[in-house]
């Protein structure tokens, strides 16, 4: 069970990552759309599991490795953003989110 804390930050992390995705970090998605569906924090807030969606599904394995080779950068340029108003800034781990292709995958054996 989440604390209240938890929640905020969580939702504070998957705003400023899902705009950060969108404009400024552009050069290190190249060729996919990456959307951050969940972010999980730990009762500490000194971890963040994100969970991207990344469409096409053909990128999805250049997109983690260009993800977790510039998570340093990734973490700086958010603690830029939530500085102010957080005081340790998580370390992320990134993982896919393969929901919409599981739910995919259902609707084709209902049919």
């Amino acid at each position: 069970m989440d604390s209240i804390r938890q929640n905020k930050v969580s939702r504070l992390i998957q705003r400023d990552l899902s705009e950060m995705f969108q404009k400024e970090c552009k050069e290190i998605i190249v060729g996919a759309m990456v959307t951050v569906t969940t972010v999980r924090v730990s009762p500490d807030l000194s971890y963040a599991k994100v969970y991207v969606s990344i469409f096409p599904s053909e990128r999805i394995e250049a997109t983690m490795n260009s993800l977790n080779d510039k998570n340093k950068m990734i973490r700086f340029i958010l603690g830029k953003k939530v500085g102010k108003q957080m005081r340790i800034i998580p370390e992320l781990r990134f993982f896919v989110d393969d929901s919409l292709d599981y739910i995919e995958k259902i609707d084709e054996l209902l049919k």
